[in-house]
């Protein structure tokens, strides 16, 4: 059988990250990482969770792997189709979403994402998607986790732009913010990588919770932009089981498009 083979970086990544959305129930769905992710803890972890996509679908049960947001099968057994205005309006800024699950191009130690631009705002290098529906879900969904896959030009210590924020300048910076914009969110709860798993201190920094089995201390560092806060003594990440490989090697993503 395929899953007798080693679970891949990617595979303990979207692994992990349907685990740390055992016991949530309604998730904003980001596009990419995240799409396989919550469609795993759909079938595994959490089966009752309603999945909510920026189209304008709650309660999604797609009967395969959204390609994108648009994909007509994200309506598939849907408890509501509405419009756009309508999902961001009554469900997000409404304080209907628990979780919002995200990804981007580059983050920083507070959690902070970009998904707009690498290089000057003026003159990039490269223009990315943009925030689409991130920058609301992460003001409103009331916690916020990320799937990205580490290195240094990701894991950064200062973002060429800030799409979407986390913990902004730290944990008290965020706090004063949110209640002076009126925001419903808590922001970011967790990083989940291909080499591991992260929470926020109390300082609203990242620090490691778990490491990957494989993974080393060693490529944690040489992967991140500032000094990682890691503490005295850490659990390994739990290894994926064959339901589970098999479930993302047969089912959800049998070409390998995301966990390649």
């Amino acid at each position: 059988m395929s899953a007798q083979r080693p679970a891949s970086k990617s595979e303990l990544m979207v692994v992990a990250s349907a685990h740390a959305l055992t016991g949530k129930r309604v998730c904003f769905v980001g596009v990419g990482l995240p799409n396989i992710a919550v469609n795993l803890a759909k079938r595994t972890v959490a089966p009752e969770m309603e999945l909510v996509y920026e189209a304008g679908v709650f309660g999604a049960n797609p009967a395969r792997l959204p390609l994108s947001i648009g994909d007509p099968t994200i309506v598939t057994g849907s408890t509501a189709t509405v419009s756009m205005h309508d999902l961001f309006g009554l469900y997000l800024q409404g304080g209907r979403i628990d979780v919002g699950f995200l990804g981007g191009a580059q983050i920083d130690r507070f959690g902070n994402l970009n998904t707009t631009v690498i290089g000057d705002y003026a003159a990039p290098k490269t223009r990315l998607p943009g925030s689409g529906g991130a920058c609301e879900i992460a003001i409103n969904a009331k916690e916020i986790l990320v799937i990205m896959r580490q290195s240094t030009r990701s894991f950064v210590k200062e973002l060429d732009f800030r799409t979407s924020p986390g913990n902004l300048g730290g944990a008290v910076a965020a706090a004063k913010t949110r209640a002076a914009q009126g925001w419903g969110g808590s922001g970011p709860s967790g990083v989940i990588t291909d080499l591991g798993v992260y929470g926020f201190d109390d300082d609203g920094e990242m620090a490691l919770r778990s490491l990957h089995p494989g993974a080393t201390l060693d490529q944690v560092r040489a992967s991140i932009g500032w000094e990682i806060r890691i503490p005295q003594s850490f659990p390994a990440t739990p290894t994926p089981t064959d339901e589970e490989l098999r479930l993302i090697r047969e089912e959800l993503d049998p070409t390998g498009a995301y966990v390649s």
